[in-house]
């Protein structure tokens, strides 16, 4: 297994530092993809290449949405040889200290997609708790599966290889879509996909990028796309479930 770090990053010049100071004791590769941040961002990424040996910045020239940003991340860490990528949000909402547990199950199941299934304290706002409810709702639906307990969350072990063929083959939404329809899409294509419970935070004064009716329209139209999809995978599943023995 050849691991690295992807991180994409919008106008989070305040927190980015402390982030790949987290991941620096791993001694991985780590890519940095610049969503076309403002001008303080670019500023603190120019000065942590030029201290950190083995981060790789890509500037993407006008930003095109955190799934945008990742995909990109992931097709860079794939030419350059890399064949697993750990997905860390830039703005210090994940919790460091599961890293070494998502990178001993990415050895364990190499196969597989690792995700963190978030665990919330009470500085998550309550609109974004009613939405992540209507998600797993349809996200159950759309799978015909109860075993995909979280499609939210940004922290995640993805294998390259299986989840760029999954981009190729039908490419997700670039937005804030991107984290559940790529999920969605992967376990279709019988991935397999195992959960670590991870704290999440929503930092004092932290700056999210969630556009609620935007990003809410996005999700909206990827769900109905989902289950239309759904349809005609349909007899597919039920049958996996039944093999399966479990929902």
């Amino acid at each position: 297994m050849r691991a690295c770090f992807i991180i994409p990053i919008y106008n989070h010049h305040e927190t980015i530092a402390a982030t790949v100071a987290a991941l620096m004791p791993y001694q991985l590769p780590i890519f940095i993809v610049d969503d076309g941040s403002d001008s303080a961002t670019k500023q603190v990424l120019a000065e942590l290449v030029e201290r950190t040996p083995f981060l790789q910045l890509h500037t993407l020239a006008k930003n095109t949405g955190k799934g945008g940003a990742v995909m990109a991340g992931l097709a860079q860490a794939h030419a350059a040889g890399m064949t697993h990528g750990l997905q860390i949000d830039a703005d210090g909402q994940h919790d460091t200290s599961d890293i070494p547990e998502f990178w001993q199950q990415a050895e364990r199941h190499p196969q597989a997609l690792i995700s963190g299934a978030p665990q919330y304290d009470a500085s998550m706002p309550m609109s974004r708790k009613i939405g992540r409810k209507i998600t797993h709702f349809w996200v159950h639906i759309e799978t015909l599966s109860l075993r995909v307990k979280d499609t939210m969350c940004g922290f995640r072990v993805y294998p390259l290889e299986a989840t760029l063929a999954t981009i190729a083959e039908h490419r997700p939404g670039s937005r804030m879509d991107f984290d559940i329809e790529i999920m969605v899409r992967m376990f279709w294509r019988g991935i397999p996909i195992r959960f670590i419970p991870t704290q999440v935070i929503y930092p004092e004064g932290g700056r999210s990028h969630f556009q609620a009716f935007a990003d809410n329209w996005l999700i909206s139209k990827m769900h109905t796309r989902l289950f239309f999809g759904m349809l005609l995978r349909a007899p597919r599943l039920v049958w996996r479930r039944i093999r399966g023995g479990s929902a």
